[in-house]
């Protein structure tokens, strides 16, 4: 089911989707192992970043802070999407997954995937997967670790409100820390509640869900 709904996902968007419908690939030259991202001094994942703030002329931690801000959206989609479909959710081990930049900022697969269920399954998979990501970056670029969880938050909220409907808040509470609090619910959507940076941009409008536009009313 879910790698129907992927495709179907891509289809719509002209192919530009930043995980591989399928999941699994056998990578090609095209494909870098993620494990490459934490290979000290991080010179990849430091070009990474400078491009990023390169080409929204920004700041190096404000480039980091995107960067892993699409990055952890294709990571996380397809655990929510799985967790919201049919409760089979795809964990992508650090050691298998691969990814590539693409039209989509990045695009990640893995070698094989393990199909669990439920939020214990997401969390030990945010864990083993982005958190040594989320401490490089923060070492890297220095920009707040509460900044980068927060897109993952998002990355659980948004396909959730989005693509296929499912209650995120329910889920982000049943994964705990670091991720739960980061989102206010507001009707139908939501908000951030820490910043991905964008708004530092100059003549950027702020993302919609950003948490300076949240109301004074229910502002924490």
């Amino acid at each position: 089911m879910l790698t129907e709904t992927l495709q179907r996902l891509a289809d719509s968007r002209g192919g530009v989707l930043g995980v591989e419908p399928g999941l699994v690939i056998s990578p090609d030259e095209s494909w870098t192992r993620a494990e490459e991202l934490l290979r000290e001094p991080y010179t990849l994942l430091g070009r990474l970043v400078d491009d990023t703030a390169a080409r929204w002329n920004a700041p190096r931690h404000v480039g980091a802070a995107l960067f892993w801000k699409t990055y952890s959206y294709w990571h996380t989609l397809p655990m929510a999407l799985g967790w919201a479909l049919d409760g089979r959710v795809p964990i992508m081990r650090l050691a298998d997954t691969w990814f590539k930049e693409s039209g989509a900022g990045v695009t990640i697969a893995a070698t094989r995937v393990r199909w669990d269920a439920g939020a214990a399954a997401i969390s030990g998979a945010l864990e083993e997967s982005q958190r040594p990501l989320v401490e490089a970056i923060g070492a890297l670029a220095k920009v707040g670790e509460r900044t980068l969880w927060g897109s993952t938050a998002e990355a659980i909220a948004h396909p959730l409100t989005s693509i296929v409907p499912g209650d995120y808040m329910r889920l982000l509470h049943e994964l705990g820390r670091p991720v739960d609090g980061l989102i206010e619910p507001a009707g139908d959507d939501y908000f951030r509640r820490t910043c991905c940076l964008w708004i530092t941009l100059p003549g950027v409008e702020p993302c919609g869900s950003c948490c300076v536009l949240l109301p004074p009313r229910r502002a924490r």
